[in-house]
């Protein structure tokens, strides 16, 4: 081996630390993945319900999280969407477009997997699963990185352990923040993000699931946190979705701290105040001897009919003329403002990814820490955290390219 051949250690075999083993290794140097679990890439395998969003090309730094804007912006010029096309097109992986959103033509994450994988092989990098990182020591020149497995040594450490999301069977941890910690990093508050909300106790929810294109809106008192539209669930202990997971970002350390937090639910998002009343006034005018339930027939999901109607404690068979006219409007607008009182999130096991981590003040440019500039941070790890669409995926790419390359010089 040449003495310039840097030796390089990946911890972690996911997205970010396969990317960057790539790029190390296409750049020249020695690289080893040391891979916690017994398979590379297993929570890259669930991404996007299987299918794999890599990428979005509606892209800027808005859509991360507010500390790592600036930051954000120089790193997506520097590796951005369209060279993640291309990366994934050098390994065999053609991607189409759904609106911005990109994913492979193979609908398949597993392809994408497997396409870094032969791609890993075919460079002659070293992997090594069932491999837990304990500790990384300084020694001089070099690098002992100790494992569950063994001690290795090397030039230059990349850490990409994940964060403390995801599903058991990702075994994702949150071991490198211990890590990064010992090494004299500094680590902010991590909490769940993309994560659905359990709500109170008292509040009647749906008896069976019910998914309903909506607008919601959170509040801490009269104060507007955050608002989103699109698919919200209702299930019979909480509310999900895609809206719901991109408004946990904003609204997550409130509810950590059991702030009183409630969400306003609009399911008719695309009427203003006076079209709405217009369409109350229509539905007034079938007063008749219908039952309430038959009514509202046509006017909302049957559960969630039956939830409105359970809460303003009304039969469902009660005659519609037998109900004020006061009362039905109130029926009817509460279609416009239904209230569930947050108690918790999901948790980390139903969380897409973990807001807070690695503080930026301690990463330099390329993803080197700030004191020992043979020792990388990317990935999850990092206090870098995006909306739902293939934000995240993004800057796991995005740190593997700029850290692996970086890393081989």
């Amino acid at each position: 081996m040449s003495k310039d051949k840097k030796r390089i250690v990946v911890a972690g075999g996911g997205a970010a630390g396969m990317c960057a083993a790539v790029c190390a290794a296409r750049s020249g140097a020695e690289v080893t993945v040391l891979e916690k679990n017994n398979i590379l890439g297993k929570k890259l395998s669930m991404t996007g319900n299987g299918r794999c969003n890599l990428t979005n090309l509606k892209i800027d730094d808005s859509f991360y999280n507010a500390a790592s804007r600036a930051r954000m912006k120089t790193w997506l010029e520097k590796f951005g969407p369209l060279d993640t096309i291309e990366f994934f097109r050098s390994l065999g992986i053609v991607t189409m477009s759904e609106e911005g959103y990109v994913y492979p033509v193979s609908e398949q994450a597993i392809s994408v997997v497997k396409a870094l994988e032969n791609e890993l092989i075919r460079l002659g990098v070293s992997v090594v699963y069932n491999s837990q990182l304990k500790s990384i020591e300084h020694k001089d020149a070099t690098y002992s990185v100790k494992t569950s497995e063994g001690l290795y040594e090397c030039d230059k450490v990349i850490i990409a352990t994940g964060s403390l999301s995801g599903a058991k069977t990702t075994m994702s941890t949150g071991d490198g923040y211990y890590i990064c910690k010992k090494l004299g990093m500094n680590v902010k508050d991590t909490f769940p993000a993309l994560v659905g909300f359990k709500t109170a106790d008292e509040d009647i929810m749906p008896a069976a699931g019910v998914r309903s294109n909506a607008e919601i809106s959170f509040y801490l008192g009269e104060e507007l946190l955050t608002s989103e539209k699109g698919e919200v669930q209702l299930l019979s202990d909480g509310i999900s979705g895609i809206p719901v997971m991109q408004a946990s970002r904003d609204i997550i350390r409130l509810v950590s701290e059991n702030k009183l937090v409630y969400a306003l639910l609009d399911l008719y998002p695309e009427y203003d105040e006076d079209s709405f009343d217009r369409l109350i006034n229509e539905m007034l005018r079938l007063r008749d001897n219908r039952s309430i339930v038959e009514l509202l027939s046509g006017f909302g999901n049957s559960n969630i009919n039956e939830m409105i109607l359970k809460r303003m404690k009304l039969s469902p068979t009660m005659k519609v003329s037998n109900i004020s006219e006061s009362m039905l409007r109130c029926i009817f607008e509460n279609y416009r403002k239904l209230k569930f009182n947050i108690k918790e999130c999901s948790g980390y096991l139903q969380s897409q990814v973990t807001t807070g981590g690695i503080s930026l003040g301690d990463i330099n440019d390329d993803f080197s820490f700030e004191k020992d500039d043979g020792i990388y941070v990317i990935g999850e790890l990092v206090d870098v955290d995006g909306r739902c669409g293939g934000y995240n995926l993004q800057f796991a790419w995005t740190s593997g390219y700029i850290a692996g390359n970086a890393a081989a010089i």
